[in-house]
């Protein structure tokens, strides 16, 4: 008999062993899940969008540039630039040209979308200040050295953008008005449609003076800077940025004026002669 409970003991043994070697394996902790599996890299899906900028012409060379950074981060983004006078590109908005992000050169012509019901609530963002200065032909031999030598009968010709649409030509005339000069020298104007063409005039000497930004100034060998503005005009300067309300790419629109605020894109404005604001 106990032989026989030997035999079926050794034999209940054996069974089990077998058992236990075909069963399977106790399931694993998620940490060794984790660990045994493949990591695979996600690749974020885009979906390819295009941004309208309408911007203040004297932007133009600092825009090109800081657009270019941004689409090399985000090249699934086309960006499409229209430069012009601050307020013409305000009347062309206002008649439903497309446009997801506006950039003025000046606080009036934002004021008026804002004041339209026209801008994002929320949006409407102060980026860049700026100088007015006064310029001549380099090889300009009146001998200006102040905006009030301009009253001089040997100036005969004076550019400045068209106050009614740049702002450019705006700050001329308040810099011309609080130093008591504007009635002594309107007749010599001739005016820009905006201020990279009074530029443009000063440059070819078709004229024997000019204001336009300091920025712009700085991009032009051929002219040199005689003069600044008057302190409190060029403190009044000021590149607001703002989202237009009926944009159908908001969300990428705002992506894009944060990048207007980062570090990159202010060390570009401020190689273009621009100051950032705030």
């Amino acid at each position: 008999m106990f032989l026989l409970k030997k035999a079926v003991l050794f034999a209940i043994a054996l069974l089990m062993l077998a058992v236990a070697g075909c069963s399977t394996p106790a399931p694993r902790t998620v940490t060794e899940i984790i660990t045994a599996t493949t990591v695979q890299t996600t690749v974020e899906t885009v979906v390819p969008v295009t941004i309208n900028i309408s911007a203040g012409s004297s932007l133009t060379a600092a825009l090109n540039e800081v657009n270019k950074a941004y689409t090399t981060l985000k090249p699934w983004v086309t960006l499409i630039t229209n430069y012009g006078g601050s307020g013409t590109l305000q009347t062309q908005i206002e008649q439903g040209a497309p446009c997801d992000v506006f950039i003025s050169a000046a606080a009036a012509q934002m004021d008026n979308l804002q004041n339209a019901n026209l801008l994002l609530a929320g949006s409407r963002t102060n980026l860049l200040t700026n100088k007015v200065v006064l310029i001549v032909p380099k090889a300009n031999s009146l001998g200006l050295t102040s905006f009030n030598d301009l009253t001089s009968s040997k100036v005969k010709l004076i550019a400045i953008g068209d106050p009614k649409s740049v702002p450019a030509g705006s700050y001329a005339n308040t810099a011309f008005t609080e130093l008591g000069i504007l009635a002594a020298i309107q007749s010599k104007f001739i005016l820009g449609a905006n201020v990279t063409q009074v530029l443009q005039y000063v440059d070819s000497g078709n004229v024997d003076a000019g204001v336009v930004y300091s920025t712009d100034a700085l991009s032009d060998n051929n002219v040199t800077v005689v003069a600044t503005g008057p302190a409190d005009v060029n403190a009044s300067i000021i590149y607001p940025g703002a989202i237009i309300k009926a944009s159908k790419a908001a969300t990428a629109a705002q992506d894009y004026i944060n990048f207007l605020g980062s570090a990159q894109a202010k060390a570009i404005f401020v190689k273009y002669g621009f100051a950032t604001a705030g």
